[in-house]
């Protein structure tokens, strides 16, 4: 454990857009079982608890109930086509690059922790050539619980070496923002992400609509906490 500043982001709809793709292998579930494809832009809302939580949303969408053991078949397969498809379309959200390359100036260090699968986040941030960046990749199925469950959080930063004291967490839904408030840190808000309740009524510490303003905001937590400190 040491003392360096860690921040730890969500990876869908707080790193990259991802939506595309994840939508894309939605749709493709959807049409094999004869339903009609959702909008990208109604579907950004579904995503973030998981690929399960996106199967069922999309199924509730179409009006389409499945038992559990239909919905974990369609959820293999669609784990199946996205794995094949991750990359085709997502990108890092515009002005990540350089935000990160200033706040790794200042010492920073960065982990993810996400409600994906941890295989398919590593294989995503592979492609994106993006690996290199953080200290831990954590998923859902790192430590055997999902966001908003603190311990996925707080073992996060343990893995990269950080601690909770010197820790800021950057999200776009509740479950990024329930997780750090349990957590005990602060948590930063972006209005470009994926939920279903709008970010400004979770009520995050500090909102961004912009990766390019994610240092100032980092800073202006960083000095809050150092005066609390005294």
């Amino acid at each position: 454990m040491t003392d360096f500043p860690l921040l730890v982001f969500d990876l869908d709809g707080t790193l990259v857009d991802t939506a595309p793709d994840l939508v894309g292998a939605l749709n493709f579930i959807l049409a094999r079982e004869g339903l009609p494809p959702v909008p990208v832009e109604s579907a950004r809302k579904l995503i973030g608890s998981g690929a399960r939580a996106l199967i069922e949303r999309g199924l509730e969408q179409e009006g389409r109930v499945m038992g559990a053991a239909d919905v974990a078949r369609l959820t293999a397969d669609f784990i199946d086509y996205y794995r094949e498809h991750i990359a085709d379309e997502s990108r890092p959200f515009d002005g990540l690059d350089d935000a990160l390359d200033m706040l790794a100036a200042d010492g920073f260090r960065f982990a993810v922790c996400t409600n994906k699968l941890e295989g398919l986040s590593r294989l995503l941030l592979d492609k994106l050539a993006m690996t290199p960046r953080f200290a831990a990749i954590c998923g859902a199925d790192t430590f055997g619980v999902a966001k908003p469950d603190p311990t996925s959080l707080r073992e996060t930063v343990s893995r990269a070496g950080g601690m909770l004291s010197t820790a800021i967490m950057v999200g776009d839904s509740g479950t990024d923002i329930g997780a750090a408030r349990r957590a005990g840190i602060p948590v930063i808000g972006v209005t470009f992400g994926y939920t279903q309740v709008p970010i400004e009524e979770l009520k995050p510490d500090l909102l961004i609509s912009h990766m390019r303003d994610l240092p100032v905001a980092v800073a202006e937590i960083a000095m809050a906490r150092t005066k609390s400190n005294h």
